[in-house]
């Protein structure tokens, strides 16, 4: 009959490296559960953060001088915009920024020469450079009804906004955000707080 051999029991040493393999693995998956927990909560806060605060680049001249094509600029969700702050607003084709002029139950008209009267007085508009009355095929003047907004450029030679259909007033849903700091170029960080802000350098 043939022998069998028997199994021989493992050394001390044996024993401990894998008494040390199942501490190291153990070890591994320990660090990975944290590091992936850390890396959850971090973009959880990134996206919290862009929700709260977008950062949009201007394009175009519609909102010069005030801004300038390149400028980069963050945006705050859930503040309340008055007359004379920029905000972002999303017309169902671009991002576009431009200027609150009214709100609502505000009366707003434009002159011949583009000068604007809200509720019949005259809007003192430091921020803009030149009057004009634009693109403007609206009924002036023009009532804004409640939860709706009338806003417009700074540039109004050349910028499309309420004055024109093609953009109209802007209701709640629309809006992305109140523009309050420009970060790029960093040599013209300013913080753009309504109408206080002239655009002048």
């Amino acid at each position: 009959m043939g022998t069998m051999n028997r199994p021989q029991a493992p050394t001390a040493a044996q024993l401990q490296r894998e008494v040390d393999r199942v501490r190291d693995r153990k070890r591994f998956q320990s660090a990975l559960c944290r590091t992936l927990g850390a890396l959850a909560l971090i973009a959880a806060f990134v996206a919290a953060v862009v929700y709260m605060a977008p950062v949009l680049r201007v394009r175009g001249t519609s909102m010069s001088p005030t801004l300038s094509e390149g400028d980069v600029l963050v945006a705050l969700r859930g503040i309340p915009y008055g007359r004379g702050d920029i905000a972002a607003f999303d017309d169902g084709t671009h991002i576009l920024v431009k200027r609150i002029i009214a709100g609502a139950g505000d009366v707003v008209d434009i002159g011949e020469d583009g000068a604007v009267t809200v509720n019949g007085q005259a809007l003192e508009e430091r921020y803009v450079k030149e009057l004009a009355r634009g693109e403007l095929d609206i009924e002036l003047p023009c009532r804004v009804p409640g939860g709706s907004w009338f806003v417009m450029g700074d540039h109004r030679a050349v910028s499309v906004d309420s004055r024109s259909t093609a953009v109209g007033l802007l209701t709640q849903e629309q809006l992305l955000g109140r523009v309050v700091l420009r970060v790029w170029p960093p040599d013209r960080l300013t913080l753009l707080t309504g109408g206080a802000n002239t655009g002048e350098e």
